[in-house]
């Protein structure tokens, strides 16, 4: 088709979840060369599309009220959509005219959020996660990082819920040995991303390696940037949390560590994901909403996290 094509993209509202489908919009990105995007998300996931190519509007849907919801049709029914994708399965996307429209339903059971995504747009190869970093992104957090030669670990400590917060010793006791003079990432840097909340929680993970090998990120980059410094990351380690996600669609090797979580569903995509001896189920008895204020995680040793770790960095290709 010459000319523009006018594709709309309905972003979930939960981040996490709008990083897993980042791969689809990625794709589009790529297979359609003369898109136009016009990008709708709420105010935590519109801001991780900010830097995408040929992005003629980012609309914040601030909440999902019904007067917000017309606001948003009177913004988008003049135009006529080459391709709707709706990530969110609402009732807007069927009703704006257009060619093609792609809208989710049921989530399928047994299949990652990944692959969902590209099931959705019927995809015949899976993409992964990937968010798009512009070179000012990408100067904001050179300027935090200061990249060299030196390998970095990132870890990823910060949770929403305390069930999903793993000890941060433990997170000490796998980084020490994979930055340390016979590690597999020797004489590399340490790298913690997280909010401003979370630099308590990794007051102990900084001592995993001299001070002046410790690049402290909590709360000073945005999310975007944040993917943008986490793509200096030979490897990542973190909890079931937006930070795991990032570095995933940052295209970072990353390890996940779960409990109370479904990481068949959620895990880092082609990564790693390491879990205590209790599945999913047995979590649930105890916790059935998983939402109560118990440290689900404290059955998950140090060395299985390491173990995952140092096989990971093991499986990628060598640098020519």
């Amino acid at each position: 088709m010459s000319g523009p094509f006018p594709i709309l993209y309905i972003a979930e509202a939960d981040a996490e979840t709008a990083v897993l489908s980042s791969g689809a919009l990625a794709q589009l990105v790529t297979e359609v060369p003369n898109a136009r995007f016009t990008i709708v998300g709420s105010p935590a996931t519109a801001p991780l599309f900010a830097d995408t190519p040929n992005l003629e509007q980012l609309i914040v849907l601030p909440r999902e009220g019904r007067l917000e919801w017309i606001a948003l049709w009177n913004q988008l029914r003049d135009t006529r959509w080459g391709l709707i994708v709706d990530m969110r399965g609402s009732n807007i996307s069927g009703r704006l005219r257009r060619q093609k429209r792609a809208v989710r339903g049921d989530d399928t059971p047994g299949l990652h959020a990944v692959q969902e995504a590209a099931r959705i747009l019927q995809f015949e190869t899976v993409p992964a996660p990937r968010l798009f970093t512009a070179r000012t992104t990408r100067a904001q957090a050179d300027e935090r990082v200061r990249p060299d030669d030196r390998p970095i670990l990132a870890v990823g400590p910060g949770v929403d819920w305390i069930g999903r917060r793993w000890p941060a010793e433990r997170y000490a006791k796998v980084a020490a040995p994979l930055l340390a003079a016979d590690g597999p990432l020797a004489g590399g840097r340490l790298m913690i991303v997280g909010e401003e909340i979370d630099r308590d929680h990794a007051h102990t993970i900084r001592f995993a390696v001299a001070r002046d090998r410790v690049i402290e990120l909590q709360g000073k980059l945005t999310r975007l940037q944040t993917v943008a410094a986490l793509r200096h990351a030979s490897l990542y380690i973190g909890a079931d949390s937006i930070w795991t996600q990032l570095a995933v669609a940052a295209g970072v090797p990353s390890v996940g560590v779960y409990g109370p979580s479904d990481e068949t569903r959620v895990g880092p995509w082609k990564g790693a994901s390491v879990r205590g001896p209790r599945t999913l189920a047995e979590f649930k008895r105890l916790d059935p909403n998983l939402n109560q204020a118990i440290q689900h995680m404290m059955d998950l040793p140090a060395d299985r996290v390491l173990k995952a770790a140092r096989k990971l960095l093991a499986s990628q290709p060598v640098a020519a």
